[in-house]
């Protein structure tokens, strides 16, 4: 059996950082890219929920201030809504575990 010259050629293989670039420039050619009116809307969407998330995260930090302050000062008030937020949550949790079963 004679072996051809097709069987001596051996294909020549591009460097991966060749390949890498241009597989990535055929995906980039597949990307459907927003209009500048729907970047600019999706980017008003984006910092509305920043800034929503941002003032809810403050407020819960002010809450969770208020109340160490007020267990270390020993205040009634914010112990007992500790106390509280405690009963209430072993009581979801029960609830939500007989839910499940």
């Amino acid at each position: 059996m004679a072996k051809g010259k097709s069987a001596k050629k051996k294909t020549k293989q591009d460097n991966a950082i060749v390949r890498y670039l241009r597989d990535t420039r055929v995906e980039l050619r597949k990307v459907h890219w927003p209009t500048r009116e729907g970047a600019w809307r999706l980017t008003k969407v984006v910092m509305g929920v920043t800034l929503t998330m941002t003032i809810f995260l403050w407020a819960v930090d002010r809450l969770f201030d208020w109340e160490l302050s007020g267990i270390i000062d020993g205040n009634a008030i914010a112990i007992g809504v500790v106390v509280i937020a405690a009963v209430v949550s072993v009581v979801t949790a029960v609830i939500l575990n007989r839910q499940m079963t």
